[in-house]
């Protein structure tokens, strides 16, 4: 079997595990005694938490040289505290439910991107052929539709418990998937690359990797206005359900077009820097339409350049990340970027957003559009020499 085949079928398990749950997985939580104000307490938690438990697998898997185990194991033990949430009742029992299954599962994604990427950059003197990460990624968000569709008609038919079952399946399957890709290998790992700390401070000092950082961390923070108040929005301006579901699906199915077809022979003419500024521009443009107007024809011609500033934008920092990590730091890099890049900068921007949306309403979009305006004279200074 192929490394991409095995891939793809990681890619497919991990995805659909996290569309079966992520929609209906608070409504769950609610539903076994909790207030609002509990609730959302145990969703901060699992949020806080995250952003420790990435950042540290990622190391661990570096210093040990065994990115693929740690994979194995985070998602074995996520599978498993998944089926504890059926006998979980009371705010305190969720609350350490909600952290363990958050502690399991952030580090998931941070270290099967290190090792998609080490596997599809095929190393020069080897007969394997390598693959486009996009291929896989793309794999990952069509399958997270099909979880979603899926649960969806699950919970009808069956109540919310029936997606703890399904996450808990899809995510066996795919740690039964993760045995099977191939593990990066290196030679030899320079000291201060295996030093606790020494590999952080190694990418920090790396002019290119920090720019890479802050561009993504406006960017892709420059969303969290929309993921929080888009469809409230929509609905006060009189929006219908369905209308608004098909806009939200407009901008997933871009973000699977970009991701197969467009995006990384979009990054290879544009170079990844190119790519970056295109992403920021689109930015810039989504969010200044989405601040004038709740006109569905405007939204239905926007919604679609999320293929840009995310897919695009996503493709063009593995491109990059792949190119100018030190071997041995992989998973360290993967979990900087996905944890400042998108989780600390998501986080602080949706709490201001809700301050900004309160205080300005729609107009708060002008200052997403600022951010990526930020963004785009940074994106000058990743040309590779």
């Amino acid at each position: 079997m192929q490394p991409l085949t095995r891939f793809i079928l990681l890619y497919a398990a991990m995805y659909a595990a996290f569309g079966v749950a992520s929609p209906f997985l608070p409504a769950f939580v609610s539903a076994r005694g909790l207030a609002p104000e509990q609730l959302g307490l145990v969703l901060g938690a699992g949020t806080a938490v995250r952003l420790l438990t990435a950042p540290l697998a990622g190391r661990i898997g570096d210093l040990t040289q065994a990115l693929r185990f740690v994979l194995v194991i985070c998602i074995a033990l996520a599978a498993s505290v998944t089926l504890g949430y059926l006998a979980a009742h009371g705010f305190w029992i969720l609350l350490g439910m909600s952290l363990l299954h958050a502690a399991s599962l952030a580090p998931i994604t941070v270290l099967a991107d290190a090792l998609a990427l080490g596997s599809a950059a095929a190393p020069p003197p080897s007969d394997r052929r390598g693959f486009e990460y996009g291929w896989v990624r793309g794999t990952g968000s069509a399958a997270f539709i099909a979880g979603t569709l899926l649960s969806g008609q699950a919970v009808g038919a069956f109540g919310l418990d029936v997606i703890v079952g399904l996450q808990a399946l899809l995510l066996g399957a795919a740690a039964l998937a993760a045995v099977l890709v191939p593990e990066l290998m290196h030679h030899r790992t320079a000291d201060a690359v295996r030093a606790p700390a020494g590999g952080v401070l190694i990418l920090l000092r790396l002019p290119l990797f920090r720019n890479l950082v802050l561009v993504a961390a406006l960017i892709l923070g420059s969303h969290a206005m929309h993921d929080a108040f888009a469809v409230i929005r929509w609905s006060a301006a009189a929006i219908s359900p369905v209308t608004a579901s098909v806009l939200w699906s407009e901008s997933v199915a871009a973000e699977v077009l970009v991701f197969f077809v467009i995006g990384p022979a979009l990054v290879t003419r544009l170079t990844p820097a190119g790519a970056l500024a295109i992403a920021a521009l689109a930015g810039m443009l989504r969010w200044a339409v989405v601040a004038q107007t709740t006109d569905v024809m405007a939204l239905a011609l926007v919604q679609p350049l999320h293929g840009i500033t995310f897919a695009l934008l996503h493709l063009a920092c593995m491109r990059l990340i792949a190119r100018i990590v030190p071997q041995g730091l992989e998973g360290t890099a993967q979990a900087i970027y996905g944890t400042v890049g998108i989780g600390v900068a998501t986080a602080l921007l949706t709490l201001a957003s809700g301050a900004l949306y309160g205080r300005l309403g729609a107009q708060g979009f002008w200052v997403m559009a600022a951010l990526c305006a930020l963004a785009l004279p940074l994106t000058w200074k990743l040309r590779e020499p």
